[in-house]
């Protein structure tokens, strides 16, 4: 197969990173991968593992991209891809429009994606429209029923996201040299047990729920929280809130903010619990599942793809959403007997890679 990917930029991100372990994947099996984007600093990572790219600002937010549409179909007759896969919604309009003005019988095959729960619209309905929808939980799938009722549920297809166990394995730990340094650059997280809030600092993470819960757990001073995320400028004025809140609360050398940090494998690996407070149903909930491939606790509030995770993996760890008296207790307890987490994960990389595989040969039957 010839298959053309199309997305915003190639920079970072969860599109982008899936987009470059499929296309690693289609390369790897013999096939012919496409990406097509505005360009960005994955794209020379994207080149040497056997992609070709091509750079168009698909993903400008102006009535000024209409321009391309021509391009498009234009660069659709020219390269003739047997799958176009649309990954976002800007994009996805574009390229939609192009090769709908493409004779039937000349259009590739059409998928797009379903990433998020996004807002509803005719803007976003876009995202509805391939031969085949994948939604990466069943969370997202539910959502198109409920809310694109004109989508045919027999053109959905679930494939959920996932990790490489080689990457997270369970049982993992880090080396004493690593954690020593660790705890060398964070000394109030030495001899405690760590419950970890991994994400950017933005409100929609529940920071203000990880104050409550620590209020409730006042009686087990060997516990600490780790926030680990960036700050985004827009978001110092937030972040200055939180932390005068966790003062306030007579919390603050009981939470260590830590950044955004290359090493969060180790960190999940070295928490007793990492949470997921989100303020929002995640479509997927990644960091979650690295926590949980590799054994870790997690209790989080269940919506959303986490809730699926947890209902597979680890069902003692749900908390109704946004239910932050029972998060406590559901933490408290996790914290006195946390059992074990399922070793056997099904939401693997290579699932998730094989199963995008299985929707395009159906296309192609």
């Amino acid at each position: 197969m010839k298959v053309l990917q199309v997305l915003p930029e190639l920079n970072s991100g969860g599109v982008e990173r899936g987009t470059l372990e499929l296309s690693g994947h289609l390369v790897a099996k013999g096939h012919e991968s496409l990406v097509l984007s505005g360009g960005g600093r994955l794209v020379e990572r994207l080149e040497k593992a056997g992609s070709r790219h091509i750079t168009l600002p698909v993903g400008r937010k102006s009535p000024a991209s209409l321009l391309l549409v021509s391009k498009l179909r234009k660069l659709l007759e020219a390269e003739c891809p047997d799958i176009l896969h649309l990954r976002s919604r800007v994009p996805a309009w574009l390229l939609w429009l192009a090769w709908r003005k493409l004779p039937a019988s000349d259009r590739p095959k059409l998928v797009t994606t379903v990433h998020g729960f996004y807002s509803v619209s005719r803007w976003s309905e876009i995202m509805c429209r391939g031969e085949r929808v994948i939604c990466v939980s069943e969370s997202i799938r539910e959502y198109v029923l409920k809310n694109y009722p004109k989508t045919d549920p027999s053109l959905l297809r679930v494939v959920p996201r996932g990790v490489e166990p080689a990457e997270y394995p369970y049982g993992f730990r880090p080396d004493a040299d690593w954690i020593e340094s660790f705890h060398d650059l964070f000394p109030e997280t030495r001899d405690k047990r760590l419950i970890t809030l991994p994400g950017r600092i933005t409100r929609l993470k529940g920071h203000e729920d990880l104050i409550t819960i620590l209020g409730k757990l006042a009686d087990q001073p060997d516990l600490h929280a780790v926030i680990v995320g960036g700050v985004h400028p827009r978001k110092a004025s937030y972040f200055d809130e939180i932390r005068a809140k966790f003062k306030d609360a007579g919390l603050s050398d009981r939470v260590t903010f830590t950044g955004n940090r290359d090493d969060l494998r180790n960190i999940l690996a070295i928490s007793t619990v990492v949470l997921s407070l989100t303020r929002q149903p995640e479509s997927f909930g990644r960091t979650t599942l690295e926590a949980l491939a590799m054994g870790i606790p997690v209790a989080g509030y269940a919506h959303g793809g986490v809730g699926e995770q947890l209902d597979t993996l680890y069902p003692q760890g749900r908390i109704p959403p946004l239910d932050v008296e029972a998060a406590g207790d559901v933490i408290a307890k996790l914290l006195e007997t946390p059992g074990d987490v399922m070793p056997e994960n099904p939401f693997t990389l290579g699932r998730m890679l094989d199963g995008t595989l299985d929707v395009y040969r159906e296309l192609q039957d």
